[in-house]
């Protein structure tokens, strides 16, 4: 028997095995299931883009490898000209931007490129699970930072205690947040940078969403303020907001300290990404418009937010990313509500324990809905769910 590393002893258990488990024995079952589950888009890659990579593909010069010192120049110049016209801060191509294999790589990557045995890692509960688990491998002790809905789903840095924030050296952020949805205004990050300033520490935020938004409201960048440069790098990607997940391309800004050690871990673990499909995110940073996926993004969430209220529940339209934040019904955890959905209502949602302790009482339903065209699939699952009985108030 060959032994693993201790290292991944470290890793929780993959809580969203059981569901999983439960969606593909429904599946076998020839159940017709509502999926609210994955973020993935389920609509294709701008046209566009995908002729751009085509053209590059034929390129024999992109079929080398990339010898840059931080990622291929067009991608790394349209990129920052990107940011600049979308946030209105100039970034230097040549030391604070860096070009990624999707974002979670780099988010990965960062926390074994800047923690060691011991330090503290500031991580939010519930988040993305990619800050948690690296920061462990790593063997950083965490701190969490409970993201409670009386405080609008945003950390509270003053309840950090001091003697965990003199010892830490990074803190992590995501907004617009996966799972709750919700957003941050400049003041979260304002206090942010001079929290981490204070204390000598790395700020990061995953961006991943900023530019998937709504009704006119433009997320801000923790790069915006003042001093950001001495203290932040900030992520961002091309799958959520041109539905290029699969492509793996993202990248990151910020000060060249962290840029620096990110891209001195990576050089000795990756080759960068295929310089066409580098080319291709160029083009789209510059060119392309996904304009249409969002608003049918948009129509969706209309539909649930609407729907749901109209079944008892509360909730606000999230402003930005794919995620509708849901309270579970009084009785249930995230994990048995999650399970009734899919037995009672063929709905298929995350439960929030997944993301983190505090994302219990939750379950997050995505609008990236498989073989949904204008929000049939959508208003199914609302009336899936109120003829199941799975509602506030219902018994």
């Amino acid at each position: 028997m060959i032994r693993h590393s201790s290292r991944l002893d470290a890793i929780p258990p993959y809580l969203f095995g059981e569901i999983a488990r439960l969606k593909a024995e429904a599946l076998q079952a020839g159940r017709d299931l509502v999926d609210l589950g994955i973020g993935d888009p389920d609509q294709p890659t701008p046209a566009d883009i995908v002729d751009a990579l085509a053209s590059a593909a034929r390129d024999p010069e992109t079929h080398r490898y990339d010898e840059s010192p931080a990622g291929d120049s067009a991608f790394l110049d349209a990129v920052c000209r990107r940011f600049e016209r979308e946030f209105g801060v100039t970034v230097d191509a040549g030391a604070q931007a860096l070009e990624l294999i999707g974002s979670k790589e780099g988010l990965a990557h960062l926390a074994w490129a800047i923690l060691d045995p011991g330090d503290v890692s500031l991580v939010p509960n519930p988040a993305y699970t990619v800050y948690r688990v690296n920061s462990l491998m790593a063997g950083a002790e965490l701190v969490e930072m409970p993201l409670l809905q009386r405080n609008g789903f945003l950390p509270d840095l003053t309840a950090i205690p001091t003697d965990a924030a003199k010892r830490a050296r990074i803190l992590w952020l995501n907004y617009p947040n996966n799972p709750t949805g919700a957003t941050a205004e400049p003041r979260l990050f304002e206090d942010a940078v001079r929290f981490c300033r204070d204390y000598d520490i790395l700020l990061v935020n995953d961006a991943a969403y900023a530019e998937v938004s709504f009704d006119g409201y433009r997320c801000p960048s923790v790069l915006q303020v003042a001093g950001a440069m001495d203290t932040a790098i900030e992520f961002h990607s091309f799958s959520k907001m041109f539905n290029m997940t699969g492509w793996r391309i993202g990248m990151a800004f910020g000060n060249p300290d962290a840029v620096t050690a990110l891209n001195k871990l990576k050089s000795n673990i990756d080759s960068k990404q295929f310089r066409a499909i580098a080319h291709a995110a160029a083009y789209a940073a510059d060119r392309a418009s996904n304009a249409a996926s969002l608003d049918l993004v948009r129509r969706r969430r209309d539909i649930l937010v609407d729907g749901l209220n109209s079944l008892g529940w509360n909730i606000p339209r999230p402003r930005a990313t794919f995620y509708v934040w849901v309270p579970v019904p009084e009785g249930y955890t995230s994990m048995t509500y999650a399970a009734a959905l899919l037995d009672r209502a063929g709905v298929l949602a995350i439960p929030g324990v997944g993301y983190g302790a505090h994302g219990d009482g939750y379950v997050r339903m995505s609008l990236t809905v498989p073989g949904d065209r204008k929000g049939e699939r959508v208003a199914e699952a609302v009336r899936r769910i109120g003829e199941a009985g799975l509602t506030p108030g219902s018994s």
